[in-house]
């Protein structure tokens, strides 16, 4: 129960006040997310990598990352085949399984746990994870009505892309920025965090509860909390990953379904009833599976 208190309650409480003040205000979320989008992830990002030492643990990150999509991917096409389900229930399956919350849940519930060395792997995750869902998310979301194009350009018009590349690039140079120009960085970084809890509150106030296909949310539900971080943990095992890396990965594997594929859900009409469903009942459910789970790892 110390883990509870300790780690995941103080980070229930910031979800909660922004669906206290959601239900309260009804405030529109979109202005506060494209400040959180466009300013303060980025700023995140750019710190992260330009103050992080890349090396072969960093490449393991991105095998994992790969590696565990494409398993649960593949383990939702097998189920589809095997219910008969159709392309649009496939999509829908793969958007609510295949991506974790790994920012606005996963990296905070991260430093608290295993502090300022886990939260630096958990925000390089993130931003893989961003990259994924920008890319294969949109195109199971689109699939038969954009594609890959409208991929590319959703990659191309996220900041935390360029920021990624500029803090990579500058590293590589071996580029000194100035003390001011980072601290201003480090001022808005900062605040990064505490407003994307506070904005994945107030979507969860506006799905609606109801009408749920409960067997499809039950599948997805264990698949999303339970069956993927047991790959998770499994590909860890095959790759010779930082222990605190490999923590941090099957935690992040274990997030709930990531808030922003309802989006997706929705804007390319992809079951997005099933979607902000399951978004719902895993961040619900992950609570208990979360504790749980960080009470194993330590």
């Amino acid at each position: 129960m110390q883990i509870f208190f300790e780690v995941v309650l103080p980070v229930l409480f910031v979800f909660l006040i922004g669906f206290v003040v959601q239900k309260w205000k009804k405030v529109d979320i979109k202005p506060v997310s494209t400040v959180a989008i466009y300013i303060m992830t980025p700023c995140l990002v750019f710190r992260t990598f330009y103050s992080s030492e890349l090396d072969i643990q960093s490449f393991y990150m991105v095998v994992f990352a790969l590696l565990i999509l494409f398993s649960l991917i593949l383990l939702n096409k097998i189920y589809v085949k095997l219910k008969k389900y159709d392309q649009s229930m496939e999509g829908g399956l793969i958007l609510s399984t295949a991506f974790m919350n790994a920012g606005n849940y996963g990296t905070p519930i991260i430093l608290f746990a295993y502090g300022e060395a886990g939260f630096a792997y958990a925000v390089m995750y993130l931003v893989l994870q961003s990259i994924l869902m920008n890319c294969v998310g949109v195109y199971y979301a689109a699939r038969g009505k954009a594609g890959v194009g409208i991929a590319i350009k959703e990659v191309l018009k996220m900041p935390a892309t360029y920021a990624f590349l500029i803090g990579i690039l500058l590293k590589l140079l071996d580029f000194t920025v100035p003390s001011n120009f980072i601290l201003t960085i480090d001022i808005i970084a900062e605040a990064a965090i505490p407003t994307v809890m506070i904005i994945l509150g107030m979507q969860l106030a506006r799905i609606k509860w109801g009408n749920f296909q409960w067997g499809v949310v039950t599948y997805s539900t264990i698949v999303r909390l339970l069956i993927s971080p047991t790959i998770a943990y499994g590909i860890t095992l095959m790759l010779p990953m930082d222990p605190v890396m490999a923590k941090v990965l099957i935690v992040s594997a274990a997030m709930p379904s990531a808030a922003t594929i309802v989006m997706y859900a929705v804007q390319f009409d992809s079951q997005p009833r099933l979607v902000s469903s399951v978004t719902l009942i895993t961040t619900m459910f992950s609570i208990v599976t979360i504790t749980v789970l960080l009470i194993i790892l330590g």
